[in-house]
């Protein structure tokens, strides 16, 4: 007899994947085991970012994977940057924005954008999480239109004098940079502002209802003067804080699929345990039309950010195939969270299952970084080649 397929990777397509990325995806899947899962919920409930995993996550590599060596980084490449991502995801949400804010939006615009001074100031140190960073771009007002940016920087002599507000901002009472992006006489720019220049001020955000095991914060800047020296030279223009988003967005089309590979492995245990009726669960066909339809919509996603992971690395990938697998992923996932939460019945309320602690989170992940809808529009633009926001 033929050996059962993988539930939870129904095409098998972790052997469409090389050594190395095979040996990425079990090494961050081990630490998730080991480290994470047992504490995640109780950090949930109580609202508190698992700092103390920090040391270890650096330990592995996973902040800023993807930058050359030459930086105190991996090196990696795109799919083994998704792979940490599902994988940290199949921890919490909360995790992988915690490691994504700190690679693809404070590491990437350095080594994009940076000179080489800064680059060797601040990336090896943020390699190995001694210097955390937070990303000042969507203000109170702005949401989905950050060229409506009322932070603004002035020069004045050698100096940047910055104010203006920033919200929404993950690792913000973590952080000790900010990267703030504000309007200029030249253009939107990038300042790396240090969390203890005088008039910087970071609020954390209490009462979330998602996230809870990740830090969300307000930032203020009050005359906040900063050398020329910290400004990022080499982007002007929303392409500087776009481009981040682009590689953050890529990051986030493989961490749901993570989440809801959470989800699905906990209700197949629970249905096939979970007797009714004097037969257990999984028997009923309404059971097992959801859990097909939950590895059907997996294996779509695996394979959508997989095939966009190839065309990354191939330097082919186009932020409308990005919003298109964001949109899709997440969605997905929501789905399924929202499904199995459902299946566990009374118990899937409580964060001793990970089910509504996923979908809880997700309702942030579709809303950040582009909403569903303004990706939708992405698409719909790719199609018509006319513009709807």
């Amino acid at each position: 007899m033929a050996a059962r397929l993988n539930p939870l990777d129904l095409y098998d397509v972790r052997s469409l994947l090389t050594d190395e990325e095979r040996m990425v995806q079990d090494t961050v899947g081990r630490f998730v085991d080991e480290k994470v899962l047992p504490i995640i919920g109780d950090c949930f409930d109580q609202g508190r970012f698992p700092a103390e995993l920090v040391p270890e996550i650096a330990n592995l590599g996973l902040l800023g994977a993807t930058i050359p060596e030459k930086y105190g980084c991996a090196g990696m490449n795109g799919v083994s940057y998704g792979l940490i991502c599902q994988e940290l995801e199949r921890g919490d949400s909360g995790l992988r924005s915690f490691a994504s804010v700190q690679s693809s939006l404070c590491m990437y615009p350095i080594y994009a954008y940076g000179n080489e001074e800064q680059k060797m100031q601040y990336l090896p140190k943020m390699a190995a999480g001694e210097i955390i960073g937070c990303f000042g771009l969507t203000e109170p007002h702005g949401g989905s239109d950050p060229a409506n940016m009322k932070t603004h920087a002035k020069k004045d002599g050698g100096d940047w004098v910055i104010n203006g507000a920033k919200m929404w901002i993950t690792n913000g009472n973590l952080a000790h940079i900010a990267i703030v992006w504000a309007q200029t006489d030249d253009g939107i720019q990038g300042f790396i502002v240090p969390a203890d220049t005088k008039g910087f001020t970071a609020q954390e955000v209490h009462k979330k209802m998602s996230l809870r095991a990740s830090v969300t914060s307000a930032l203020f800047l009050d005359n906040v003067r900063v050398p020329d020296a910290q400004r990022l030279p080499n982007v002007k223009g929303l392409k500087g804080p776009l481009g981040c988003l682009t590689q953050a967005r890529y990051g986030i089309t493989w961490g749901p699929i993570g989440a809801a590979q959470a989800c699905l492995k906990e209700v197949l245990d629970y249905t096939q345990e979970r007797v009714l009726f004097g037969r257990p669960l999984a028997s009923n066909q309404a059971i097992q039309l959801k859990l097909a339809d939950m590895a059907r919509r997996i294996t779509m996603a695996q394979l959508l950010s997989l095939q966009l992971g190839r065309l990354k690395d191939a330097g082919k990938m186009e932020p409308t195939q990005v919003s298109l697998a964001k949109w899709n992923n997440v969605r997905m996932a929501i789905d399924i969270a929202r499904d199995c939460r459902d299946m566990l019945g009374g118990a899937g309320i409580t964060v001793e299952h990970s089910a509504i602690r996923h979908a809880l989170n997700l309702e942030s992940v579709i809303t950040y970084e582009g909403t569903e809808t303004v990706h939708q529009l992405v698409v719909g633009r790719e199609l018509t080649g006319i513009n709807a926001f």
